[in-house]
């Protein structure tokens, strides 16, 4: 994943607090979990959602320097 593309799924996270995992970007958060930023909620298969973690928001916030 290009880092814009991940710069930009992160900052959508952590204002929206959670997202929705869309059609079609499963992988791209998949790759954003395994990196540790975020955490999928897999028990609802139907509509995953993503949550941002203590590492993802340090993440987010090295961009912002």
């Amino acid at each position: 994943m290009e880092s814009s593309e991940l710069e930009s799924i992160m900052r959508t996270i952590d204002q929206q607090q959670h997202s929705s995992i869309l059609g079609g970007m499963q992988a791209e958060y998949e790759e954003l979990e395994n990196l540790g930023y975020i955490k999928i909620n897999w028990e609802e298969v139907h509509k995953l959602t993503a949550v941002i973690t203590d590492k993802g928001r340090e993440f987010v916030a090295s961009l912002r320097h």
